[in-house]
């Protein structure tokens, strides 16, 4: 790991833990930040703050990582819980005053404020709930309309 840039000293263990065996992975792949973000879902600067330790990877980031790197399912589950535990210990004083300022939305729906790498399908179950709601509603009227204009133009052709 000699190529990358020192973690900071203030990092709890299990982050510092999880982004060491991160980097190891990443390095046993052979591959670049820039054909890593290629072959990913994130780009190469989020792979560089994930890499450096500046931002948590979000799980999917994780997983496509281990997925890439041939971890065969168990190998790739330690992954997940290193990354439960790395997640859990995160430092967030970068984030407290952003969320100060909101007020309490709850922890679910700050998480998601502060990571904006978190795909739509990981959204928290009653925000994905709203959006569902909007989309079946949609389909709906188009369908009526569409029912609309069929019988409307039965009508007209006699």
């Amino acid at each position: 790991m000699s190529g990358w840039q020192a973690l900071p000293d203030d990092l709890p263990p299990e982050v510092r833990h999880f982004v060491e065996q991160l980097r190891q992975l990443k390095d046993n792949t052979g591959l670049s930040l820039v054909a890593l973000g290629a072959r990913t879902a994130y780009s190469k600067s989020s792979w560089h703050r994930y890499l450096n330790a500046t931002q948590p990877p979000p799980r999917q980031a994780v997983a496509a990582l281990c997925r890439i790197a041939g971890l065969d399912t168990t190998d790739a589950e330690r992954f997940g819980v290193r990354w439960e535990l790395a997640v859990e210990a995160w430092p967030r004083q970068a984030t407290e005053p952003a969320r100060a300022a909101q007020g309490d939305k709850g922890e679910e729906s700050e998480r998601y404020e502060d990571d904006p790498t978190l795909p739509w399908w990981d959204e928290p179950p009653k925000e994905r709930a709203s959006g569902m709601n909007r989309l079946l509603l949609t389909a709906a009227l188009l369908l009526v309309l569409v029912l609309l204009l069929g019988v409307a133009g039965a009508v007209a052709s006699g």
